[in-house]
């Protein structure tokens, strides 16, 4: 093979820096996050506030170096899977979901962009996860653990109040967590031998 000549060496250089600059000059990715709500983000203000200080103290901030695609169903379960998909093709790179609703929606709408959760009281019983130690598939996040909680909150009023013999428990059997925070409530309350009544509210007029 013949020694490449100097002009050769000088042009090759040129096309190299060209190429860097080029490169150099290409916009960086800005991150996308996908928000989904069952309902509006105007009724939790505080939590929406409190996710965007988050991302803030990551050096995030919304509109700057990072997008969010806000979708809500306005409290109507059914529009869910269509906004879900909706946040697939629009290619996010990160799915937030608060409560069970829009997480069950967004692990049916896709199995490889991630799902970070939050809000959904027993993603374990609801199906979501496969535990709470390892969650498994594309999802992790944040459980309240609702059913457990409610027992305690049970032990908890018969400390404060110790004749405290009847105890009227509100539910919505709309809600995939009522079954299990009432069974935890019911274990509870025959081990403190309280008597039990539930009430199942299924609209604001039910109050």
């Amino acid at each position: 093979m013949k020694k490449a000549g100097w002009s050769t060496i000088l042009v090759a250089a040129m096309l190299l820096t060209v190429a860097v600059a080029v490169e150099a000059q290409q916009p960086t990715k800005i991150p996308r996050i996908g928000y989904l709500g069952f309902g509006s983000p105007s009724t939790i203000p505080t939590r929406i506030e409190a996710f965007r200080q988050g991302l803030r103290e990551l050096g995030y901030v919304e509109g700057k170096n990072i997008f969010i695609e806000w979708r809500s169903a306005e409290g109507n379960a059914d529009r869910l899977p269509s906004l879900a998909a909706e946040l697939v093709r629009l290619k996010v790179d990160i799915i937030v979901t608060n409560g069970p609703y829009s997480t069950r929606a967004a692990k049916a709408a896709t199995v490889t962009i991630p799902i970070v959760m939050a809000a959904v009281g027993d993603p374990v019983g609801d199906g979501i996860v496969a535990s709470l130690a390892r969650p498994g598939g594309n999802i992790t996040g944040l459980s309240s653990v609702a059913p457990e909680l409610s027992g305690k909150r049970l032990e908890l009023l018969k400390e404060i109040v110790p004749k405290l013999s009847r105890v009227t428990v509100f539910g919505s059997s709309t809600n995939p967590n009522t079954a299990g925070m009432f069974k935890e409530v019911e274990l509870a309350a025959g081990a403190l031998k309280l008597k039990l009544q539930y009430i199942d509210v299924l609209s604001p007029k039910d109050f």
